[in-house]
């Protein structure tokens, strides 16, 4: 069972850096609190006990959505339904709509949180890759000598290995920052253990943008998790890719790349298979929903979805 002595739901920052001061040492900070019976379980035989919880999911900052013609913010206690509910936040972060189908069940996704699951740092999260491909920013804020302040640093630096971050004492995960890219098609291509509330073996996000024929890529972006001890942008096949065609030939090619990359403790050579059936259908995916003709790859769907 876990138990706390006081649940404090602050409706400011000011209020949650106060109580955070008064409770030091002595508090966890929750969101969708989704995580947070895994972890007290996790590894413990008996009761846990965590004298305070501080709920940050009343302050209408870390609720706040803006979407912009170059810019999305997220703020850090945003839903991850939001991605389902929201046409206009959809199309600006084309990945993230299949991520949040793919995330748990309807229940866990309407309370867990987009910061909830990156300050976790699993090395399998799922929406973390998503945001790693739109170029995302976190925004860190704590308050000293009665000012709040803050500072950006990007998501693929801020998430330093399993279960490890750049987030220092006292400090909180206010938002996310990240590229609008609603002319790109999106893919999000996810396995494990099970077919319900699946934890990732392997997940994979792909952004792809196409010229106004629908046969040459303009941009593209791959980013992925589950195969080491935290997401990896894949540079060296986004600029494999870029500014050539869109073909069965190229995309097997780029698929070949990151298998190498596996450096998980288990299931190794299981990884390469899938990281390898990953991109080259999570490419075809995205091209396709980027308005790629569809003799461009039509020999490769069979294999792709075998």
């Amino acid at each position: 069972m876990l138990t706390c002595d006081d649940y404090i739901t602050p409706a400011s920052l000011d209020e949650a850096f106060d109580a955070m001061a008064a409770h030091r040492s002595h508090y966890r900070i929750v969101a969708g609190a989704t995580d947070t019976l895994p972890w007290a379980r996790e590894g413990r035989a008996g009761d846990v006990h965590i004298p305070v919880l501080i709920d940050v999911t009343k302050i209408h900052e870390l609720l706040h959505i803006s979407v912009g013609d170059k810019r999305v913010r997220l703020g850090a206690a945003t839903p991850i339904q939001r991605f389902l509910d929201d046409t206009n936040l959809a199309r600006s972060l084309p990945a993230m709509p299949r991520c949040a189908v793919w995330f748990a069940d309807d229940q866990i996704r309407a309370q867990a949180t987009i910061g909830g699951n990156i300050v976790n740092a699993s090395p399998a999260a799922d929406a973390t890759p998503c945001l790693i491909a739109h170029e995302a920013e976190v925004e860190l804020a704590k308050k000293s000598g009665g000012k709040i302040t803050r500072r950006r640093m990007k998501l693929d630096q801020f998430v330093t290995g399993p279960n490890r971050t750049e987030l220092e004492e006292g400090e909180l995960l206010v938002g996310v920052e990240c590229d609008a890219l609603p002319g790109c098609g999106g893919s999000f291509e996810k396995v494990g253990h099970r077919r319900s509330l699946v934890i990732s073996l392997v997940c994979l996000a792909t952004l792809v943008k196409l010229d106004g024929k629908g046969r040459y890529i303009e941009d593209v972006r791959l980013s992925i998790a589950g195969i080491g001890p935290k997401p990896l942008r894949l540079n060296e096949i986004e600029n494999f890719l870029r500014r050539g065609p869109v073909s069965a030939e190229r995309f097997n090619q780029a698929a070949d790349m990151p298998v190498s990359l596996v450096a998980s403790r288990t299931r190794q050579e299981y990884r390469r298979e899938v990281v390898r059936g990953f991109v080259l259908r999570g490419l075809i995916n995205a091209a396709r929903a980027a308005g790629a003709k569809p003799d461009t790859l039509t020999p490769e769907l069979e294999a792709a979805y075998a």
